[in-house]
Parts: structure tokens; C-alpha cells; sequence
């Protein structure tokens, strides 16, 4: 068989044993991405996965770049790489997708037991910004307040239910439609 060929097998191996698992993601057809741990787990990361055009007879490469894993230190990546690679070395010539997955599930907490979260000046900065944010829409939703003669005058127009009495503004509607009547009537002269 081609290089091409296995590619396509065991591409066509991973779509049916992944369909569905939101842990696994295919890129393009030779690039993969798989979560390894629950999303709110603090150990969690991603799996890069490319895959070069002579694979599986040379490595593909792997890689811990995703912005999902920005929050492990350089220092566990690297304990990661080097962990993975010497499965991709032990499988090398053969369709080694699925073995180095199920692997890097199996040993996550191997894997991470290094783990210290690193807290970015982004993480802190976007927190502050929400806070801000919140605390200005709280100011926004106060009322104006009324003074007490406003008050007065509100009360001193409605009856003992609170409602305005029936016509109370179509004096000022009569007047107005009058005054524009007596207006029009002087400029057509």
C-alpha cells in the first residue's frame, strides 16, 4: 500500500470511531485536534496532530499550540511532547492515530502531574474589564428621581385611583390645531 492509502483508511477508521465525540476534531484530512480531558478540567489540553504526506512511515508532526493550552507552562508542554513522541517512535510504520489518542487519555494525569496553571496579564486584564463593565450598567439602571413638586403636580392632576382625568390634554391639542389654523391662514394671504 501507498502512504496515501493508509492515510485514507485510517482516516476513514478515525471519522467512524470519532463520529460524534466532541473531544475530537478534524482539521482537514490530514490534520487533527483532540481535547484530552473534560473542557473544565484544569489539566486538560489539546493534541495537534499533522500529518506529513509519507505518513505513517515518518512521524507526523505534533504540536501543543492551541490557544486551549496557553494555560500550561512551557515546561509541561515540552514533558508532553517528549512523552508522545516516544509513542510515535515505538508505532512508527503503522497507522498510529487512534493508539497514541487512546494513549494520551489513559496517561493524562502522568502527563500533567507537573501541571501549574499559568495566569496570563490577558486573563487578569479581561476580568477587571468585566467587573468595570458590569458595575457602569448597574449606575445605568437607577431612575431618574422626581422632586417633591413634581410629585405634587402629578398627584394634584389624577383622581384617588392615580389616572388622569378623561380629555385632561386635549385643551392643549385644541390649542395647538388652532394656533397652527390662525398660522396657515396668514401666510395664504
Amino acid at each position: 500500500m501507498t502512504a496515501n492509502e493508509d492515510q485514507e483508511m485510517e482516516l476513514e477508521a478515525l471519522r467512524s470511531i470519532y463520529e460524534g465525540d466532541e473531544c475530537f476534531k478534524e482539521i482537514s484530512p490530514v490534520s487533527f485536534q483532540l481535547r484530552i480531558g473534560d473542557l473544565e478540567d484544569t489539566k486538560a489540553f489539546i493534541l495537534d496532530v499533522t500529518w506529513p504526506e509519507t505518513y505513517p512511515e515518518t512521524a507526523p508532526q505534533i504540536s501543543l499550540d492551541t490557544f486551549f493550552n496557553n494555560r500550561i507552562s512551557a515546561e509541561t508542554k515540552q514533558l508532553i511532547l517528549l512523552k508522545v513522541e516516544e509513542q510515535v517512535e515505538a508505532n512508527l510504520g503503522t497507522a498510529m492515530m487512534y493508539t497514541l489518542f487512546e494513549w494520551a487519555k489513559e496517561n493524562q494525569e502522568a502527563l500533567m502531574e507537573n501541571h501549574k496553571p499559568v495566569v496570563t496579564a490577558v486573563t487578569l486584564t479581561s476580568s477587571s474589564e468585566v467587573t468595570t463593565t458590569s458595575s457602569t450598567a448597574k449606575k445605568k439602571e437607577k431612575k431618574e428621581q422626581l422632586t417633591k413638586a413634581q410629585k405634587r403636580r402629578i398627584i394634584s392632576r389624577t383622581d384617588n385611583k392615580g389616572e388622569l382625568p378623561r380629555g385632561w390634554n386635549w385643551v392643549d391639542v385644541i390649542k395647538v390645531s388652532t394656533f397652527y389654523l390662525f398660522f396657515f391662514k396668514i401666510c395664504l394671504k
